[in-house]
């Protein structure tokens, strides 16, 4: 998981992390406390798209290097 997360990541999630639990003792339990917890869950959302289009892109460039393999296999026939 380490290599699908780069340092960028890893600090967005530990600064929204610090700051939502800034927010939460700044702001105690209103309704800016649900803004908060709002933002928390779309960067998180967002960081776990990252992640799987990481994923994603790795089998779809090792896809790609499977078909070259094969079209130089039959080139080379």
């Amino acid at each position: 998981m380490k290599k699908h997360l780069g340092f960028v990541n890893t600090f967005v999630i530990i600064l929204t992390i610090i700051l939502f639990g800034v927010a939460l003792f700044t702001t105690g339990f209103t309704h800016d406390l649900l803004l908060e917890a709002g933002v928390l869950l779309v960067s998180i959302k967002l960081i776990m798209m990252s992640y799987k289009n990481s994923i994603f892109n790795k089998e779809l460039l090792n896809k790609i290097e499977e078909i070259s393999e094969k079209l130089d296999k039959i080139k080379n026939v």
